[in-house]
């Protein structure tokens, strides 16, 4: 299978047959560009309309060997597979590339799924095995890569248009490489002149590139005893590398206050100040936290190296409590993270959660002090100090799934210090915890979420293969999990993975479609919630013969009353000559005694006649079987 893209250049393509599979191909391939031909006996509606909205041709009759003539590509999509083999022949007889709709091996390509942005065209291809899992795929593929993803493919065009007139070819390669790599949001942003004044900024840093590491450079760090800490544990192995480092101490905003909730502070609040300090190059690397780096880092700084990870879960701390079950009702608990508050009311509703600021020793004398039954805090901390309280139990990763990239630090360095990423990255690097961190900023990145969003994300790696637990509660109250496990080979891999966490968690449903049966006439507040978690819904009223069961089998039956199954009788008469049969769900035991005596046995009852628990109960059915 080779995959290319095809441009039309006008030429046309000609489609046999006038059914809904002949429609979706030529929509896929006027949306491409392609003048159209369509040729059958009968033409459905839908088909016509394209045909004549984007000034094609259609004919009415019977397929003829000579209408292949000067095409650019043929597709046979009738219903017999006699004639269809005889379009295909005819198309190579006259050098032309031919598509069978009903026998993809007889063919000579296939028709992938298509998600484009701009100019930016992402295509999905199964060779024809599974059609509808193509579907699925661009459709968590269109909620990671919006609009912007195409307006920044459009700006970098223009920069490379650039490039090609002002640089020379060896440097004009690792301009555009460096071009590729800055914020989607940014080069969306960017107009034609403001693209060129970036080009010329990225040749500048390339040029200012030093050529070798001096014996003594510069960590910037924050001043507490866990940051020192970790900026020494660097500095000791830069040593050892011949490379003397002096620390200099940064105040950041996040130190400054001390008052206010760190998720009012703004963004980057740990982590501003020491990059001026790169770009003033008043230090050359600064050390940080991996978990409080922003998903995307500014164009002229670098991630240069990620440190073995520390125990990456969150810890219960107590001087009184020998373990979080064994608070009491109303006992104070304190953390500072909207992610550790959700998850933890998520265990124990019944406690007070307060807010607390301050470094690791700071917290724990506040415990000791009273202030708090109990407090929690990242176990890595507390490792690297050797600190704790009386009673330290660590949560386990499905109890509190851990920040993104908690336990690991991040190295940083200005973009254009090669010499000295290189070195930090032989000093310090360690290959597993990078792959891991790579794609948990990668689902933190795709969620377009920071520090004040309660977002875990914790990805581990053991013989190739990655686990990755997601967590996420939206402003409603909602929370979502999801765990995906994939064979991870590469920083590409890991990402990938990481933006298909990131698309589950923000769209849990995306490819799932769902049969809603309807008595009524007004809006269905269980479809518009469905829809927000990605599904697919359809509404079938009284009468409806709803979807073809031939071309797809819904992945859920829902059933909101007892009378939505009489409403749905044609189309449950047609879906039970099918092999297949999708999950069942009802809302409360009438519906499901309804569903029963239809023959569709429920899988899952709501156990209340609300919308949110019967959207909750088609959730956790459907990832029950992911």
């Amino acid at each position: 299978m080779l995959p290319i893209a095809l441009r039309p250049d006008g030429r046309r393509a000609v489609i046999v047959g006038g059914g809904s599979v002949a429609s979706r191909k030529a929509e896929v391939l006027a949306e491409a560009g392609f003048p159209l031909f369509v040729v059958a006996p009968r033409i459905d509606a839908r088909t016509r309309e394209l045909v004549d909205r984007i000034g094609g041709d259609a004919a009415e009759r019977a397929y003829d060997s000579s209408d292949v003539a000067g095409a650019a590509l043929v597709v046979a999509a009738t219903s017999d597979e006699a004639v269809n083999a005889r379009i295909v022949a005819d198309a190579r007889a006259a050098g032309i590339l031919a598509c069978d709709a009903s026998d993809g091996e007889r063919g000579d390509f296939t028709m992938p799924a298509v998600a484009r942005a701009g100019i930016l065209t992402i295509a999905v291809d199964t060779g024809g095995g599974a059609p509808a899992f193509a579907k699925r795929i661009t459709a968590e593929l269109a909620t990671r890569f919006g609009p912007e993803y195409g307006r920044a493919a459009a700006t970098l065009a223009h920069m490379r248009v650039y490039a090609k007139a002002v640089l020379p070819a060896d440097e004009r390669r690792k301009v555009l490489q460096l071009l590729a790599e800055l914020p989607v949001a940014e080069l969306a942003t960017m107009n034609p002149v403001q693209a060129e004044h970036e080009v010329e900024a990225a040749v500048d840093r390339l040029r200012a590139t030093p050529a070798s590491v001096p014996a003594t450079v510069t960590c910037a760090t924050r001043g507490s005893a866990l940051a020192m800490t970790q900026a020494r544990t660097i500095a000791a192995r830069l040593a050892e590398r011949g490379t003397a480092t002096t620390i200099l101490t940064v105040t950041t905003t996040g130190d400054r206050d001390r008052s206010q909730p760190i998720d009012r502070l703004g963004v980057n609040v740990f982590v501003k100040e020491l990059e001026v300090a790169l770009r003033e190059c008043r230090a050359d690397y600064a050390v940080h936290s991996c978990k409080d780096l922003p998903s995307d880092l500014p164009p002229d700084m670098r991630i240069a190296a990620v440190s073995a990870r520390e125990d990456a879960r969150d810890a219960f701390c107590s001087e009184r409590y020998e373990s979080f079950e064994a608070l009491p009702q109303g006992a104070i608990v304190g953390t500072s993270s909207p992610r550790r508050r959700r998850a933890l009311a998520a265990l124990r509703s019944d406690l007070e959660y307060r807010e607390m600021r301050g470094n690791v020793d700071t917290r724990l004398r506040k415990l000791r002090d009273g202030e708090y039954d109990a407090i929690v805090l990242a176990m890595a901390g507390l490792r690297r100090l050797g600190a704790g309280a009386r009673h330290t139990v660590p949560f386990s990763i499905d109890e509190i799934v851990p920040a993104v990239a908690q336990g690991a630090l991040a190295i940083e360095t200005r973009a254009n210090d090669e010499k000295l990423a290189a070195q930090l990255r032989a000093a310090v690097n360690d290959a597993t915890t990078e792959l891991c961190v790579a794609c948990e900023r990668a689902a933190l990145r795709a969620l377009r979420a920071g520090c004040s969003v309660p977002v875990g994300v914790h990805a581990s790696l053991g013989d190739g293969v990655m686990t990755v637990c997601g967590f996420f509660a939206s402003d409603d109250g909602e929370m979502r999990r999801t765990r995906l496990r994939e064979r991870v080979e590469s920083l590409q891999d890991a990402e990938a993975l990481g933006a298909a966490v990131a698309a589950r968690l923000a769209q849990p449903l995306a490819g799932r479609m769902i049969v809603l049966p309807r008595t009524q006439e007004r809006p269905s507040r269980i479809a518009a919630a469905l829809r927000a978690m990605g599904a697919e819904v359809v509404e079938l009223r009284e009468g409806d013969a709803g979807p073809d069961p031939a071309e797809r089998i819904p992945d859920m039956l829902l059933f909101p009353s007892s009378g939505s199954v009489a409403a749905a009788r044609p189309y449950l008469e047609r879906l039970r000559s099918r092999a297949c049969r999708p999950l069942v769900a009802a809302m409360g035991p009438a519906s499901g005694d309804a569903a029963r005596a239809a023959g569709f046995e429920p899988d899952a009852v709501a156990g209340e006649a609300s919308v949110d628990a019967v959207v909750a109960l088609a959730h956790a059915s459907l990832e029950s079987v992911r």
